[in-house]
């Protein structure tokens, strides 16, 4: 029989705080065998990242292990540093979530695959830069050797993490740990990774642990599945009879909380909140001793688009199609050219109070609730923030306002003392949107608002707008990568590529018939998660 490569037996990790020790894995057990893609699945907090980095022993110093885990047969010890380096890059390569965060800012993309490469084996310099060269041509980076200089800024998020599983393959490791690499890509880009590893799967019979919470990625690249949730395995199987016959209850709202069908059509008529035509951001770049403009990033160019109340307009693109640039021109967040109107008023034309009178009535809710939200400020004084600013009512009314808009959120209203840090992802944006919905806004902007979520998380926070949505007749500008997303939820979509508008119209005319290239793309890379 053959032997598996990686195995763990009864992992169990917790971390110790304040003397106490929280548990955050309580009972792993899995193989992966040569060849074979695993997938661990769950949402955030079930454990599936901590057990990734105690099988290379990269825990933080807290943490406590208890458990078996073999590499090949031998018993691994995480506290045997000279064995964990040989391990480590050599037999098994690791692909973080965030490349950004993974690349060195301050070195270029040559000294870090050959910083790798140098670590494991005693290549000469020459012989590191063809073998980067090589690396690079591999994970499928256009011009290898042009790119040898380039830091990771200077590189889409698609590029830089195909830089890091460059990485993770130079020392030509039998075992790939993938955690969550898919997670910040475009739904186009993510399709390429996901054939990039199955290539490299298939050439080199490369084995793969791979740790995600979408299952539509899940469907597409793993042989056997295994589910988590709060740190236990609940459910294991191979991929297809988890997606045929799901045993477990959580383990069928996973699958159930994916993006699918079409919002039913709204009736009756309703009159337009905000119109906006040829709206343009352009950006000068500037250079030389007098700074002069050498050329222009079109980031919006001549886009037009109506918001209505009671209905949702979605607005689709890949990252720098410049979707966010017009979420933040409408709301007056960047200069921009063109004309918005607002009950038939034009924007420009408003005075300081009639602009402050504005943005009263279009809020906007950002992708990332813990950046956009203070740190250093309770729940309570972060929803009332825009109450204060405004100047509307007293400190007592105040009080009370946070309390209603807290329970619209479905949130306990005694969570007002407590801050953000306090609280899930999910529970951030629910504070965020309340935020927004206390100053009985008549259209909101959502910009990204469930990316960084789980998909059931997602789906209840999805089921909360809508219900604001009918409750205040709200109008929706609602912005996303995730175009299975927007033809769930819009009425009307707008595909953006490169700063312009490439299709327009119903969304359920253009989910069930596409005209322009880009957006049959973006289709069938949704549909393809989902077959």
């Amino acid at each position: 029989m053959t032997m598996p490569l990686l195995s763990l037996r009864d992992l169990r990790v917790g971390f110790r705080r304040d003397g106490v020790v929280k548990p955050a894995v309580t009972s792993l057990s899995l193989d992966v065998m040569p060849g074979e893609t695993v997938a661990l699945v769950g949402e955030s907090g079930s454990g599936k990242s901590v057990s990734a980095l105690a099988s290379l022993g990269l825990l933080a110093d807290n943490a406590v292990q208890q458990g078996d885990i073999r590499w090949k047969g031998d018993l691994i010890d995480p506290h045997n540093e000279t064995f964990m380096r040989g391990l480590r890059g050599n037999q098994i390569g690791m692909v973080f979530q965030e490349p950004m965060t993974s690349l060195n800012p301050l070195h270029t993309i040559e000294r870090q695959i050959g910083e790798s490469l140098q670590l494991h084996q005693p290549l000469r310099p020459a012989a590191a830069r063809d073998r980067t060269i090589e690396l690079l041509h591999r994970v499928g980076i256009p011009n290898p050797q042009e790119r040898l200089a380039s830091y990771p800024h200077e590189l889409s998020g698609g590029q830089r993490q195909r830089v890091m599983i460059a990485m993770a393959l130079a020392n030509g490791p039998d075992l790939l740990i993938a955690d969550e690499p898919t997670t910040a890509l475009d739904v186009t880009i993510e399709a390429q990774i996901l054939d990039l590893l199955a290539e490299l799967k298939r050439d080199s019979g490369l084995s793969m642990l791979f740790i995600t919470h979408d299952l539509g990625v899940v469907r597409q690249i793993a042989d056997r599945v295994l589910v988590m949730r709060q740190g236990e395995l609940v459910e294991s199987g191979m991929a297809a009879d988890i997606f045929a016959t799901p045993r477990e209850a959580y383990t069928r709202d996973l699958i159930a909380a994916q993006p699918q069908g079409l919002r039913a059509p709204q009736t009756g008529d309703t009159d337009d909140l905000l119109v906006a035509r040829d709206i343009k951001v352009h950006f000068p770049v500037r250079g030389g001793l007098l700074r002069r403009t050498r050329s222009v990033i079109k980031a919006v160019d001549g886009v037009d688009l109506e918001v209505t109340a009671g209905r949702t307009v979605g607005i689709v693109g890949e990252s720098g199609s410049g979707k966010s640039t017009l979420a933040r021109a409408i709301t007056q967040l960047v200069t921009c050219q063109g004309h918005i109107t607002f009950d038939d008023a034009e924007i420009s034309k408003r005075d300081k109070r009639g602009l402050q009178a504005f943005r009263r009535q279009v809020q906007i809710v950002f992708q990332d609730p813990f950046g956009s939200l203070s740190p250093r400020m309770s729940v309570g004084d972060i929803i009332a923030e825009g109450l204060v600013a405004h100047d509307i009512g007293t400190a007592d009314e105040r009080r009370a306002a946070v309390a209603e808009v807290l329970e619209e959120v479905r949130l306990d209203p005694a969570v007002a003392s407590n801050y953000p840090h306090e609280f899930s992802g999910g529970q951030r944006q629910r504070i965020a949107i309340a935020r927004a919905l206390i100053l009985k806004p008549r259209i909101i902007l959502f910009d990204e608002p469930t990316s960084a979520l789980d998909m059931t998380v997602q789906k209840s926070l999805i089921a909360l707008l809508d219900r604001l949505q009918h409750r205040f007749a709200l109008g929706y500008l609602f912005i996303s990568h995730d175009i299975a997303l927007i033809g769930s939820i819009s009425d009307e979509m707008i595909v953006m590529k490169d700063g312009v508008v490439v299709e327009r119209g119903a969304t359920r005319g253009i989910m069930q018939t596409p005209q322009h290239p880009y957006t049959i793309d973006l289709i069938a890379a949704a549909r393809r998660k989902s077959a």
